[in-house]
């Protein structure tokens, strides 16, 4: 398979047509944010088409947004905005929003966008469609941004829980009507068994263990192994946080898959790690042992450890290169196929939409709009993030995705060498898949395996030594 061209190390967004691809060229322009008007999924035509800031180029049919940032000044006409506003669709709205919420510091631009919330509230809702729920958090995004309170109404929705029991149900639910954690814990862990087939004593490191789910699947796989089964150590790093989902500490999940392995003829010990990512030392916890081969598992929790552009201790790489000096035989890496990191507030929504967008449609093909489970899973479980990327900035705006391209540069810069993914691992992905809608799409490129949505790539996996 041929990589496009790049150039001036832009990486860029992730749809697959034809021919899959994870890179697009584009050329150098002030804050540039462009997408394939080749899908049906991209929002450059449904910008707000009043906006100054929105160019169209007849030669590359592309679309260039020139924000408040550049040197142009373009201020919108909001009087034209408010004239048109009841004609636009609901994503020429949301954008609208977003584009008056940047000129924020005038009066006029406040009043506009209040104006405009108004509008917008009559047309989201949470058991409408895709769009309509996505838009309903998107707005309260919105509105926290405006009022300098994202940080704030992050905090509560964060605190805004329910019991641990229905915590734990609704994400029960989203695990099982969407692929993406299926499709992180599967392919690590046929990558692990693979490269620790040969080891009698084996030590994992996980950087979310969660309710430890992934390894209840590998301690029955790998005790199926001819010879015997090795022996097993996991240790779990957590945040204190996630407590509360389980009901109790960490202690709960060794017990549990103590219970698995004892039934599987696994010997097996559980090492908890309570501490948050960013706590984490060399001589902290994880009990490294002589003569175990170790596996390290960063399953969608990268993003969320700070790097360069948050503080210059850059927590990011920090743990990167921590872990290569554990020399480990594997890592594996699954991350959301998105960039929220250090991009401008206003691609960081056009971003948003278009991702979040694909993830709500392929919610709504497992359950109905009208679902309880479905509603609160979302409101729980991925609300809360839509928020935090658009409201929230610096130390607060704790959602920060990368593409794949950015993560293979912080590996190799680590020191870390990325391995081939066998057939085993796509074939057990697409066998995974059988059960979902046809519309999933799980397909390889440089050196990783993306899983889509349609046309979106919305999750990758790939596996370093």
């Amino acid at each position: 398979m041929q990589e496009p061209q790049t150039y001036h190390q832009t990486i860029k967004p992730y749809y697959f047509s034809n021919q899959f691809y994870t890179l697009e060229s584009t050329p150098p322009t002030c804050n540039n944010a462009t997408h394939s008007s080749a899908s049906s999924a991209s929002i450059s035509s449904n910008r707000s088409p009043f906006s100054p800031q929105l160019h169209h180029s007849s030669d590359n049919n592309t679309y260039e947004v020139v924000g408040p940032e550049c040197d142009i000044d373009h201020s919108p006409s909001f009087n034209r905005i408010l004239e048109i506003a009841p004609q636009m669709d609901l994503k020429q709205l949301l954008v609208a929003c977003a584009e008056t919420i940047s000129y924020s510091d005038g009066k006029m631009a406040v009043s506009t966008f209040e104006a405009l919330l108004r509008i917008l509230e009559k047309r989201v809702s949470v058991c409408g469609d895709p769009l309509q729920r996505l838009g309903a958090y998107m707005l309260e995004g919105l509105r926290a941004r405006l009022l300098s309170s994202g940080s704030i109404i992050y905090k509560k929705l964060k605190c805004r829980e329910p019991t641990s029991s229905e915590l734990m149900s609704y994400m029960q639910v989203l695990y099982e009507i969407c692929p993406y954690y299926k499709f992180a814990y599967i392919s690590a862990n046929v990558v692990i068994e693979e490269a620790m087939q040969n080891e009698k004593r084996i030590h994992i490191i996980d950087f979310q263990i969660a309710q430890g789910s992934q390894w209840v699947s590998f301690i029955q796989d790998i005790s199926c192994r001819p010879g015997g089964p090795p022996c097993v150590r996991i240790t779990g790093v957590d945040d204190s946080e996630s407590a509360h989902a389980r009901g109790g500490g960490l202690d709960l999940v060794g017990r549990r898959l103590a219970q698995v392995a004892e039934s599987c003829g696994v010997h097996f010990e559980f090492n908890g790690a309570a501490m948050s990512e960013n706590e984490v030392e060399l001589c902290n916890n994880l009990e490294i042992r002589n003569g175990e081969a170790l596996a390290v598992s960063f399953p969608y929790v990268l993003h969320h450890i700070p790097d360069e552009s948050v503080s210059t201790l850059n927590q990011r790489d920090r743990l990167l290169r921590l872990v290569k000096g554990l020399s480990p035989k594997v890592l594996t890496l699954a991350e959301q196929e998105s960039n929220t990191n250090t991009s401008t507030f206003l691609q960081r929504f056009y971003e948003t939409l278009d991702y979040y967008t694909n993830m709500f449609e392929s919610i709504d093909a497992a359950r109905s709009r009208e679902d309880r489970q479905r509603i609160n899973a979302e409101e729980h479980c991925v609300a809360k993030d839509v928020v935090n990327i658009i409201a929230c900035e610096g130390d607060d705006r704790v959602e920060r995705h990368e593409l794949f391209g950015k993560w293979k540069l912080r590996l190799t810069m680590a020191g870390f060498t990325q391995m081939p993914l066998s057939s085993s691992v796509s074939d057990s992905i697409r066998v995974m898949l059988g059960g979902y809608s046809w519309n999933y799409r799980v397909v390889e490129g440089n050196g990783a395996l993306y899983l889509a949505w349609k046309n979106r790539a919305l999750v990758t996996a790939s596996a370093w030594r």
